[in-house]
């Protein structure tokens, strides 16, 4: 059986992952919704990450005493998690990571069709570049009540629309809302 790839960010109402000046900080997760964030993870058979989204995660590689039990339960699970890290920039990288240079539609293809649970693809570079070979089978949006006017998209221009089913939702404490659709 084929293991799905899943993409999934916070989002503005307008559609963004980032605003105008790169900013995210209103996907800053609340405890209730990070447990949620951990229980997704702790599935996740794997995590392909972009450059710039892998420098952003490192954080969680080390140790911090201030953390709320939250977050370093989030360290640990992101500490063991497999990850794939496609940069033609990085020399190495660190943790439970390894780098992929090559053709990404054949590399993706080739860890769909390995054992273990889902793939979840991050970064918005990245996560379009799959998108527009066809290779996200989830999208999960984690709607914000803000509108940021620009930025950087969560869906990359297409040549033609992409059809999906809602298939999940999920209203948290701090007026988020998850969308998760598959694609049809």
């Amino acid at each position: 059986m084929t293991r799905k790839l899943r993409y999934s960010m916070g989002v503005s109402l307008d559609g963004f992952i980032a605003g105008p000046d790169g900013n995210f900080d209103w996907t800053a997760p609340d405890d209730e919704l990070h447990q949620f964030h951990n229980d997704r993870v702790r599935e996740s058979g794997g995590h392909l990450l972009g450059r710039r989204l892998y420098e952003t995660m490192v954080y969680w590689e080390t140790d911090d005493p201030n953390w709320p039990p939250v977050q370093e339960e989030f360290a640990g699970i992101w500490r063991a998690l497999p990850k794939v890290v496609f940069s033609t920039t990085l020399d190495e990288v660190e943790g439970n990571a390894r780098l992929a240079r090559g053709d990404l539609a054949e590399a993706v293809s080739r860890l769909k069709e390995e054992p273990g649970g889902d793939l979840d693809v991050g970064g918005a570079g990245l996560a379009a570049a799959c998108i527009r070979l066809g290779l996200v089978d989830e999208f999960g949006l984690f709607v914000s009540p803000v509108v940021v006017g620009g930025g950087t998209p969560f869906f990359p221009a297409l040549d033609e629309p992409l059809n999906l089913e809602l298939i999940e939702t999920r209203a948290f404490g701090s007026r988020v809302v998850y969308l998760r659709y598959q694609a049809r």
